[in-house]
């Protein structure tokens, strides 16, 4: 693969159909799988791009990727062609071709490169603080599934497969707990006990969807805080990152959410007694995310709702478990014990889910009531 130097970026940046020549390139973003450049050009217009090298070690398809990226936006343009061409652009990711028209451009060195008009006056959080922000992101991925309910998911290919399947995770564990590489299953007996006790309701969304009561639907798939991007008012302008968008059940994208906002502590916190659930940020995103999906969603996938609630932080929870039994080899990890920390800290986190059931299945229904 190609160094990436200015005569690379430069090169690169300069097979796709912009205006004008590139003036300047800088790194932009702080995303840790694909390399982003801003790109500046000498046009009259002021645009900038963004430019991305895809990482193909983890997207190895990459003409699946884009073509799933352009239906995608395609779509999305086309359902928000009454707001007018300025707010259509503004509200959606704008792929900008190569000049031979094609959708990304391979140097032919390992390196694929896209681009697009980079989204000026905008901004994004890491971390959900407050009911309004929280509010504001299940309003945007509600919005997000709603515009994109009338597009056939099976246009789509799966990207990432078996990416939100427990059959799947579980055989990996199992595989994991057999091979014992590193000696490491007595110690964590009491952990693989909770998973074990779980597997079987924690199956109930692959229960419903194989008894067809789940439409199959496109789903984000990486519904953290920081892909959505919000206006200089804090109002909800687009979803960004949409690598992961591909068929799955409208349950996982709620789920994943959830996991990531309810949680009052870090992700791989230590000290279990800080691990508590934010209720507010509960209730502001399902509030929002119903608001917009109460025309589109079945009464079944409303019922589905909680159990992705359960099933995204247990299945992170057999992630880190089996990467710890393999040796870290997937995860990235800052000390020894990580993974396992990790993986008590998700589990400690269903534990406070199922001890507040009833609290949060009375929200959703609430949420569910007064919209729908």
């Amino acid at each position: 693969m190609l160094e990436l130097n200015r005569s690379t970026l430069i090169n690169s940046a300069s097979q796709f159909a912009i205006d004008g020549d590139v003036d300047s390139l800088s790194r932009f973003g702080s995303g840790h799988i694909n390399d982003t450049f801003r790109v500046k050009t000498n046009h009259v217009s002021g645009r900038s791009y963004l430019l991305q090298r895809i990482n193909n070690q983890i997207f190895a398809d990459v003409d699946g990727l884009m073509r799933n990226t352009n239906i995608v936006l395609e779509h999305l343009k086309k359902r928000l062609a009454v707001l007018g061409e300025d707010m259509v652009e503004k509200s959606t990711l704008t792929l900008i071709p190569t000049k031979t028209g094609s959708l990304y451009f391979d140097d032919t060195h390992g390196g694929y490169w896209r681009m697009f008009i980079l989204l000026e006056g905008t901004k994004s959080y890491d971390i959900v603080e407050t009911p309004e922000q929280a509010y504001a992101g299940g309003q945007a991925f509600g919005k997000f599934q709603k515009l994109l309910a009338d597009l056939d998911a099976n246009k789509l290919v799966e990207i990432l497969p078996n990416f939100h399947n427990l059959d799947f995770r579980m055989h990996n564990l199992r595989l994991a707990i057999a091979a014992d590489t590193l000696g490491r299953v007595q110690e964590v007996e009491d952990l693989l006990d909770f998973i074990m006790d779980r597997e079987r309701p924690m199956r109930a969304i692959l229960t419903r969807a194989s008894n067809g009561e789940l439409p199959l639907r496109i789903t984000h798939n990486d519904t953290k805080f920081n892909n959505i991007l919000l206006d200089q008012d804090d109002q909800v302008q687009c979803v960004i990152d949409l690598d992961t968008v591909m068929p799955g059940y409208v349950a996982y994208d709620f789920g994943d959410a959830i996991r990531t906002i309810i949680n009052s502590a870090a992700e791989d916190e230590a000290d279990l007694e800080k691990i508590k659930l934010n209720i507010p940020l509960f209730r502001a995103y399902t509030e929002g995310y119903i608001m917009e999906a109460k025309d589109f969603l079945t009464e079944p996938e409303i019922e589905s709702l909680l159990e992705g609630v359960f099933l995204l932080p247990f299945m992170q929870a057999i992630r880190f478990l089996t990467d710890y039994l393999n040796g870290d080899t997937y995860y990235k990890i800052h000390y020894p014990l990580h993974n396992l920390v990790r993986t008590r800290a998700q589990v400690k986190l269903v534990q406070e889910m199922e001890n507040h059931v009833d609290e949060l299945a009375a929200i959703l229904s609430s949420s569910v009531n007064t919209h729908i």
